[in-house]
């Protein structure tokens, strides 16, 4: 559903208190809540946005007063309230839920549905069509640990068809929203909330209470043992395509607190050795949070106990999956990041600097690596958990891509913006790359993470942004930029503060117009300049007759001028002529000229060429005859 940025997207108007208390009773309503969780699912200040899918679905998102979208509909007057994942992790029992091993979840990001075989645990009970949670199935030392929901959807099938005797393959959720999708994407993103330990079904290490009460989270049905559709090849059978498995649990087996170190220990091997060991000294210094979650956790191994196996069970080690997400500091013999990374300098793999005293700086920083060490060139190869992921989310871009080519063939067009004069340096202080082009919601992202991080959001109005000294003059910059020799000038006029939504439009318009047109089955096209639509006017021309003008089609890049005179000519069954724009420098553009009024007629062929309909302007000059 949100696979791809939303499309005209509007600015964010707060509800009337009026309309917040109806909101407020449709969800206690529909998700039978208490009046109390009510306030906190719908608070106060939220604010409404439409938007339209890239499926060209229309919708309404409500969001906080932070920018956290809480809930949202799809589809014209809808009055089906969808849950976020936002709220979800405010009331995690908010909807029943199906689990899923921690493989299937960069899957699901990558814009695919919840399949059969990847359902380890469900609701009891779950007619077709019931809106769910789905969430990451885990076990740790020997318990079974079940995260906030990740993804919501619909049930595509009754949940007792989950279970052996049913259906073994085909899709158990239709996914509508997903964590890190670009929904999520809006808000403030923040850190997953720690997973729970969890007891599920005759399993005798869940929580200290074995009382689970009706629609919990302890009220789950496993699935049979026997279920064969739960259960993936080993890893020597995934095809040279790079499939990626669904692990089992490994009931009982573990790795010891060293081995986990020594498998931590690979994974920074690993890294240094595909990347970071060739990577230009700006890359550093690294604050050591930072380094562990974007470059020792995705170097995991993907499949930990052929690269080692578990002192445990070393001679079934080729039978055995165990979780690559057991692998971290927390179960290793170090048990912190610090104390790991220390012995790593001690080592000379890498150069730890400890934060100095009295600064705010509370984390330290990886100055360099070591790629000549002889355990880095030592060191042999194996696939990790970002490899695995990275095939997944490719996998699932090639499928949605596939299916969309099947279901329409429309161009997709982006409007884009790009860093320019003032906003140059803007950009370079948010973080970002001045040369790059932005869709509006990664300019919002963008503005806000730093707004965020510096604690720019005010105070006594939390819908209000102070300015600071990067994001100041770029707004008292006039938009001529520097006249020659002056100074730039200021807007007296000019406060502290100012909305958020009108910060980001103020720097919208400072920068440089792009435009991107992706063809089906063709790379996108990128063009410096604001795309307009297609006009299509319809005029009296030569004493009575009134005539069809199209203009403006020429970015669109699937029409060509000759080819639609001589289409449309077949088409309405009147002449056609193609000539230059008139008041136009020569080679700017051709006007195709239609005999008649033949406005729905041009309209309908330039649809079925894959040009979106809201492209298209229609005017008729003729006046009442």
């Amino acid at each position: 559903m949100f696979k791809k940025p939303l499309s005209n997207l509007k600015t964010s108007a707060p509800l009337r208190s009026s309309d917040r208390r109806k909101l407020k009773q449709r969800v206690i309503a529909a998700f039978n809540v208490q009046p109390e969780d009510g306030d906190v699912l719908v608070p106060d200040g939220i604010e409404s946005v439409k938007f339209i899918t890239h499926l060209e679905e229309p919708g309404v998102a409500y969001l906080s007063k932070e920018g956290d979208p809480l809930w949202f509909t799809i589809g014209k007057g809808s009055e089906d309230l969808i849950p976020t994942v936002y709220t979800l992790w405010k009331k995690d029992d908010l909807l029943p839920f199906l689990s899923t091993p921690s493989a299937v979840i960069p899957i699901l990001t990558g814009g695919a549905d919840l399949m059969i075989p990847g359902v380890v645990h469900h609701t009891p009970a779950l007619p077709e069509g019931t809106l769910v949670g789905i969430r990451q199935y885990s076990r740790q030392d020997g318990k079974s640990y079940l995260s906030v929901p990740l993804a919501v959807g619909q049930m595509a099938l009754p949940s007792d068809q989950l279970t052996s005797g049913g259906k073994e393959k085909g899709k158990a959720v239709l996914v509508s929203h997903v964590w890190k999708d670009y929904l999520w994407e809006m808000g403030s993103k923040p850190d997953v909330p720690d997973d729970k330990a969890v007891q599920i079904g005759s399993e005798s290490d869940g929580p200290e209470s074995s009382e689970a009460e009706p629609g919990s989270e302890n009220e789950v049905e496993p699935r049979p043992a026997g279920d064969d559709s739960a259960t993936p090849p080993p890893p020597s059978e995934i095809d040279g395509q790079g499939e990626l498995p669904e692990p089992i649990p490994s009931e009982g087996i573990s790795y010891t607190p060293q081995e986990v170190n020594d498998l931590l220990t690979k994974a920074l091997l690993q890294s240094i050795t595909a990347s970071l060991g060739s990577a230009p000294p700006s890359t550093f210094p690294i604050p050591a949070t930072l380094f562990y979650t974007n470059h020792i956790l995705p170097s995991r191994p993907a499949f930990p106990t052929l690269v080692q196996a578990p002192s445990s069970h070393p001679e079934d080690a080729e039978k055995i999956h165990i979780d690559p997400q057991e692998i971290n500091i927390k179960s290793s013999s170090n048990k912190s990041l610090t104390a790991f990374l220390k012995s790593m300098d001690k080592l000379s793999l890498l150069t730890l600097k400890q934060p100095q005293k009295h600064s705010q700086q509370s984390d330290s920083l990886v100055t360099s690596v070591n790629g000549k060490h002889p355990l880095v060139l030592g060191h042999v190869s194996f696939p990790t958990v970002r490899d695995i992921e990275t095939k997944a989310a490719k996998k699932a871009a090639r499928e949605e891509k596939s299916k969309m080519a099947e279901v329409s063939h429309e161009l997709g067009i982006r409007e884009l913006w790009k860093p320019h004069l003032v906003t140059v340096d803007l950009f370079k202080g948010l973080g970002g790359s001045p040369s790059s082009l932005y869709t509006p919601m990664e300019i919002r992202s963008l503005i806000f993470d730093y707004v965020v991080a510096n604690d720019l959001v005010n105070k006594g109005d939390k819908g209000y942004v102070n300015l600071d000294s990067l994001l100041r003059p770029c707004l008292e910059v006039k938009s001529g930029g520097k006249s020659k020799g002056k100074e730039p000038q200021s807007d007296p006029g000019l406060a502290d503060f100012i909305k958020r939504d009108e910060l980001i439009k103020k720097v919208i318009a400072k920068m440089q117009n792009w435009y991107e047109i992706q063809p089906p089955g063709k790379d996108p096209v990128q063009k410096k300049g604001q795309l307009k639509p297609i006009q299509v006017v319809v005029k009296i021309r030569q004493g009575r007759k009134a005539s069809t003008m199209i203009t403006g089609f020429e970015p669109f890049v699937v029409v060509d001028a000759e080819e639609m005179a001589e289409d449309l000519r077949k088409v309405c069954a009147g002449a056609t002529s193609v000539s230059p724009c008139v008041g136009k420098p020569a080679g700017s553009g051709f006007e195709v000229l239609v005999q008649g009024k033949q406005g729905p007629a041009v309209v309908e062929y330039l649809t079925g060429k894959g040009i979106p309909k809201r492209w298209i302007e229609v005017a008729d000059l003729s006046g009442k005859k």
